[in-house]
């Protein structure tokens, strides 16, 4: 787990891949459980020790992730969500046709039971929405980079998958993808104000250097 900001109300990591965010049935090792133990031994802290969970990454999607190290941090961040005051973007690769729309509309429901989303009618789904541009595109693969609006469970894949532009690498959503491929989505900037200066700070993560991804970089 990479550390990329501390001070005495945020810890902001890189989240790695396939890592869930918070404990779940799987029993796996989880990026909150990561960073209590972190702040426990760094601070030689007994007992509990807080440490907010304020917003989600799907388990396959690596990038930054933001904790709350306080209870007021917690809730301050969490109004920000709330109230949209938090850009988040993305990178993904995705596959067949690009979409003729740049904001992406639709009502998403999510089956709990069988943990996949799908596209529905207004009175049935929650509204979600997203904004992306097209980076680059070679070997009919495009390099595109997504604003998310809404934070809504497998968002952004369902989003392009239901247009016939699914993400590389998506077994969930994807009918194309391959045993061994790695979904190609990335948390590559959070910014949000700060939960006690409200300075509007930025953070970062470089998408790595693996199989989809070395697709764009330069020849």
């Amino acid at each position: 787990m990479k550390i990329i900001y501390e001070d005495n109300h945020l810890l902001v990591v890189e989240k790695p891949i396939n890592v869930p965010m918070q404990e779940d049935e799987s029993k796996d090792m989880d990026l909150l459980s990561l960073c209590k133990s972190y702040l426990k031994d760094k601070y030689h802290k007994p007992g509990n020790v807080f440490c907010g969970l304020v917003h989600r990454l799907d388990r396959p999607v690596g990038g930054v992730a933001v904790f709350a190290k306080t209870s007021k941090a917690a809730s301050r961040l969490s109004e920000s969500i709330r109230e949209n005051k938090v850009t988040k973007i993305y990178q993904a690769v995705i596959t067949g046709k690009i979409p003729q729309e740049k904001t992406l509309i639709d009502y998403l429901h999510k089956d709990e039971k069988t943990n996949t989303t799908s596209v529905t009618t207004s009175d049935k789904g929650k509204y979600s929405e997203l904004k992306f541009k097209v980076l680059d595109s070679r070997d009919g693969y495009h390099l595109i980079e997504i604003e998310l609006i809404t934070g809504r469970s497998h968002q952004i894949r369902v989003q392009f998958a239901s247009r016939g532009a699914a993400l590389w690498g998506d077994a969930r959503y994807n009918k194309t993808s391959k045993p061994g491929q790695q979904l190609a989505l990335w948390a590559t900037s959070l910014s949000f104000p700060h939960p006690i200066t409200q300075e509007i700070i930025t953070f970062k993560s470089e998408k790595p250097r693996t199989q989809a991804w070395v697709t764009f970089e330069s020849k």
